[in-house]
């Protein structure tokens, strides 16, 4: 088996501890559903944020399966905390303190803080 090394690849990365925290979470105006005016409408992304409305990018974790109650069997934190991020794999679970990395084409994936820290350091 072949040996390699990491390229040297400028990537973004946020820490996520909670709904809202990703930077890019209220980036985007959503159109949805008033019941006041029995309408469709637009929301503005401050507007959403100030209602700590779901975020873009990681969205609220959701399964039917699963209570809110049930332990991670990672962080041992309840999935009630926990969020949920589309990656070209597929979804995948996001524990509080996990890092959300913008990989080189846009895609976005988490990465535990351990892995983060043993393949990342920050740039000036």
């Amino acid at each position: 088996m072949a040996k390699y090394r990491k390229k040297p690849v400028l990537i973004e990365a946020a820490q996520w501890f909670k709904n809202g925290d990703h930077p890019k979470d209220y980036s985007v105006t959503h159109t949805g559903y008033d019941k006041a005016l029995d309408d469709l409408r637009e929301y503005s992304p401050e507007e959403r944020k100030a209602n700590e409305w779901e975020g873009d990018i990681v969205r609220y974790y959701r399964d039917p399966e699963v209570s809110g109650e049930k332990e991670c069997s990672y962080c041992g934190k309840t999935m009630h905390v926990h969020g949920w991020i589309d990656t070209l794999e597929g979804g995948h679970i996001v524990c509080p303190g996990d890092w959300i990395i913008t990989g080189v084409k846009g895609e976005r994936y988490p990465c535990k803080p351990d892995i983060f820290e043993a393949t990342y350091e920050a740039v000036e």
